[in-house]
This record gives structure tokens, sequence and C-alpha cells, in this order.
């Protein structure tokens, strides 16, 4: 029987039950595909080793020198170049300098003042010391220094200065001409009831110090993002490329479908219709491969975004080759530790929690604020005298005329003013208090209702946190079986093309059959690959949630 009447045989009885067929024509076991065999391919492909890397292929389109680059260097690159990365680690920076103009205000401040002035005013009497009608010209020259701190314990304000003061005179009746004063004071003010424990100042400290708490927290949550990213666009590139490789393997089988039908046809064993179906089917095979060409310079495109600090990175006009595969083994996946574990080191757990902290500042203040104002002010002050001191006489005769002088210069005069022999102190307590609802109760109100939000979000997060983990371990799993299903199903299209071609081989298959096959192999192996890429893309959001999260948004009191 020719290969011709065979298939005219095959046909024929392809058109009775399917038991009839089964003993009319037994088929070679090889050729046949049990349910046994379908249950050991799952079981097969679920312990199936890693395939070993294969080379990359050159992609039409792809310029420039070829770089070998592993996860790990694609992370390390990411953690060194990322725009994104770098734009963030600004972010504390800022924080800095604002800490510093806060903490400015706790630093010493020294003033100083340098006045001169002269004023002649008209003598009126005898006792302006100068004939009536003409000018007493008084001089002053003042040179004063000081200094002034806060603290930041308990809020109290020092501030001490030294004034030095020299004055002139014509009149006739003064008695140190000219004359010298030095005097110096020290006053300390402190907040007994309001601004004694926390004050505006320092509540923006600690606000301020929390907030670039948070921003050290956004850093690292747009690191983890950024290592989840760059492993996801690693494996899609992986994919991608693996996508390549199996059009261009497909292809490969249509082409030499074409050619053996047409090695047939010439032989008269086969139609040339069944050329032309050989060829469409080349055809496609080639679109099919364009467009993973076309994938696959995509994805090297986002995959470079993330690892490259501009275009004049010189990995911009490489071409990446990546060394690892996505293997397939399945880990063991614990839901319930990884909550737990979520909850408490999730960065935006954590981020949460500081602008919980930042809440709870923001109250102690505003409720401190509704204290009374009650203010103890502390003076004490020295006063010396010096200069040019004019001796005159006591006799009812000479009474007034000028006899002598004695010098004491400023540093004379100086040494003298702390001897206390001319002290100054005072003691006082400032209190004030409003009456009626002050705007600091009517904050605590609002604040108080904000603080009940505030609760309800903390909750909202927790159950965010859960829910995230679960899913990302419930997709772990699926995709574990998912690959294990398409493994199988790779298998099986294999066998399936291998037992077709036996036939045709013999008569018994047709060349549309072939051709189904091909293609039931190609989108099961582009299934498969899938499955992994979905497999590892899985482990790294399970991994990710655990870490991080999209960041909760927590009211703040007082915005």
């Amino acid at each position: 029987m020719t290969n011709r009447a065979a298939f005219i045989v095959l046909v024929t009885l392809s058109s009775i039950s399917p038991a009839a067929a089964q003993n009319a024509i037994q088929f070679p076991k090889s050729l046949v595909i049990s349910q046994s065999s379908v249950q050991a391919a799952i079981r097969a492909a679920a312990q199936a080793p890693a395939q070993p890397p294969a080379p990359t292929a050159p992609i039409p389109g792809q310029t420039g020198p070829r770089v070998p680059l592993t996860l790990d260097e694609a992370v390390k690159l990411a953690l060194d170049h990322n725009l994104d990365i770098a734009v963030q680690r600004l972010n504390p920076t800022t924080f800095d300098l604002s800490l510093a103009g806060l903490r400015a205000v706790y630093n010493p401040t020294v003033t100083s003042n340098l006045q001169a002035q002269s004023t002649h005013n008209p003598a009126t009497s005898t006792i302006s010391g100068a004939t009536a009608g003409t000018a007493v010209v008084a001089g002053a020259d003042n040179v004063n220094v000081g200094m002034a701190k806060s603290f930041y314990r308990g809020g109290g304000n020092l501030a001490v200065a030294l004034n030095n003061t020299r004055t002139t005179t014509t009149s006739l009746n003064a008695s140190y001409n000219p004359q010298i004063v030095p005097n110096w004071s020290g006053t300390y003010t402190q907040p007994l009831m309001r601004n004694f424990k926390i004050d505006s100042n320092r509540q923006l400290l600690v606000v301020t110090k929390l907030n670039q708490d948070i921003s050290d927290l956004q850093l690292q949550s747009t690191i983890t993002n950024t290592t989840a990213n760059v492993r996801n666009a690693y494996w899609d590139y992986v994919f991608a490329l693996q996508s390549v490789e199996v059009a261009q393997q497909s292809l490969n089988l249509a082409n030499e479908l074409v050619r053996n039908n047409q090695t047939k046809v010439q032989i008269g064993t086969l139609a040339p219709i069944d050329v032309v179906q050989a060829q469409s089917q080349s055809a496609a095979q080639r679109q099919v491969l364009v467009t993973a060409q076309g994938t696959a310079r995509t994805a090297e495109i986002a995959l470079k975004r993330l690892l490259v600090d501009g275009t004049s990175d010189p990995l911009w006009s490489s071409t990446i080759d990546p060394v690892d595969r996505p293997d397939f083994s399945p880990a063991a996946v614990d839901v319930g530790a990884a909550i737990l574990n979520a909850q408490s080191r999730r960065l935006d757990v954590m981020q949460a929690k500081k602008s919980l902290s930042i809440n709870d500042v923001t109250m102690k203040y505003l409720e401190h604020q509704t204290l009374p104002q009650a203010d103890l002010v502390g003076r004490y002050g020295l006063t010396a005298l010096g200069g040019t001191h004019l001796i005159t006489s006591s006799d009812s005769v000479n009474r007034g005329q000028v006899i002598g002088q004695e010098q004491f210069s400023y540093f004379d005069t100086l040494g003298t003013l702390f001897q206390s022999k001319f002290p100054q102190w005072t003691l006082s307590l400032n209190f004030s208090y409003p009456l009626g609802t002050s705007a600091q109760e009517a904050s605590i109100a609002r604040a108080k209702i904000q603080g009940n939000q505030v609760e309800a979000q903390l909750k909202q997060i927790d159950l965010q946190v859960a829910t995230d983990v679960s899913n990302a371990g419930v997709n772990v799993q699926n995709a574990v079986e998912r690959v294990q299903a398409a493994q199988a199903a790779r298998d099986l299209a294999q066998q399936q093309l291998n037992a077709e071609n036996s036939k045709f081989a013999v008569g018994m298959s047709t060349n549309f059959n072939i051709v189904q096959a091909q293609r039931d192999l190609a989108t099961a192996q582009n299934n498969e690959l899938q499955a992994i890429l979905a497999y590892r893309k899985a482990l790294v959001e399970f991994d990710r949630v655990q870490q991080t999260g999209t960041a909760g948004n927590i009211t703040i009191i007082g915005r």
C-alpha cells in the first residue's frame, strides 16, 4: 500500500467510531499519548532541573558592544546610577539644612552698638552751668556690646549687655567731665507654664527630625522598589530574548517543512497545495519573529532606563547580554510569618508610625499652648563711675571754682564695676490668661477629631499589609502550579509534534496537522516562558511587599 493509499484509508477510518478505529489500525505505542503519560509529564515537570543558560543570539537593530550582565550586577548598577534614587537621596540633605536653621536659634548671638552724638542746649538759668543765652554743649559716645542666648531645656532666654557711655559737657556744674559710666546687666526670662516644656521652635525641631526620618524611609522604599523593578525588567528582557529564540525555532521548523514538502512534490508523493500551506505557515512565523525582536528591543530600553544615569552612560549605547536565566525551583511560602514580618518592618508602616509621632508632638504643643502665660524675669546690673573728677572749692568765697582734678581711666573704672558698689536688681512675674475659648482650645478640638481619623487610617494600613502579603503569597503558589502545568503541556506538545512527524512520514498524517502541531508547540513554549517569568516576578513581589508598599496618607494635625 502506497503512502497516498494509506492516507485515504486513515481518512475513511476517522469517520467511524473511535473504538472501531482503534481496532482497525493499531498505531505504534510511541505515537499514542495516554492519560498516564500526561500525569507522568506533569510530575516530571515539577521535578525538572533548571535549564542551563543559552547564549543570546544577536537581534537586528541592536548596536554597540555587547555587555554581559548578571542580575546582581544589574541591581548594583541601578543602586549606583539610577536617577530616581539619586533624586531621592537629596531630600535628607534639605532636612539637614532645615534642622541647622532651627538649631541656630539656640546659638549665642552677639550684638554691638556704636553711637556718637552732640547737642547744643541754650542756658536758661544759672543752674545750667553757663551764662544765660549761651549754649551748653553736651557730647555722648556709646560703645555697647551684648550677647543673647536661648535655651532648649526650659525655653529660657538670657541677655547680657555691657554698655559704656562717655559724656562731655561745657556746663560748669558737672562734677565729672568727661564722665565714663560702664554698665553691666544680665536678664533671664524663664517661662513657668506655657512654653516651658515645648514651644513653637522645639515643636518644629522634633517634627522636622521626624520628617527627615520619613524621608530616609522614603529613600529606602525607593531603593527597594527600584531593585524590584530592575529584577522584573531583567526577567522581562530575558523572556523577550527567549521568545525570540522560540520564534526562531518555530520559523526553522516551518522552513524545514517547506523544504520537505517541496521534495515530496518533486517525487510526486504530495500535492503542490501543501507547499503553499507550509509557506504560509513560514511567513506567519517570520512575522512572529519580527514582533518578538521588536519586543526584545523595547524590553532592553526599559532595563537600560533603570541602570544608567543619562544618555551619556556607555551602557545606554551598548547591547545588554543577560547572563542569568529564570530557573524554576518551587519555594516554600509562609504567608503568616511574612505578614508578621511586614507589619513590624515594612517601610510604609514605619512611615505611618512616624507620621503618628508627628501628630503626638503637635497635639502636645497645642495642649501646652492652653496653659497660662507665666514668665519669671530676673535682672541684675552693676554700674561704675569714672572719668575726670573736678574738685571744686567749698569755701564761701571761691565756692564752685575748680581747684583740682582726679583722673580715672576707663580700665580703672571697669575694675571697680564688679566690686558691686552700685548694684541694681529686679524680679518680676508676668502673668496672662485669655478668658473664654482660646484659639488653642479650638485647635485641640479639631486635632482630636483628626486623631480619630489617624487611628482608623493605621488600621487600614495594617489590613492593607496583610492583604498585600496574602495576595503575593497566593500568586507565588499559583505561579508554581502554572509553571508545572505549562512544562507538562510543552512536553506533550513536543511529543505530539514528534508523533505527527512520524505519522506524516508514513502517510498517516496531513500537512495541516503538522502545521497545527508546530503552532501548538510554539504556543506551549511561550506559555512555559511566561509561566516561569510570572513565577520569578511573583517571588520578587512577595519579597517587595514584605519590605515596602504604597505609603498610607496619614492625616497630619495642623496641616
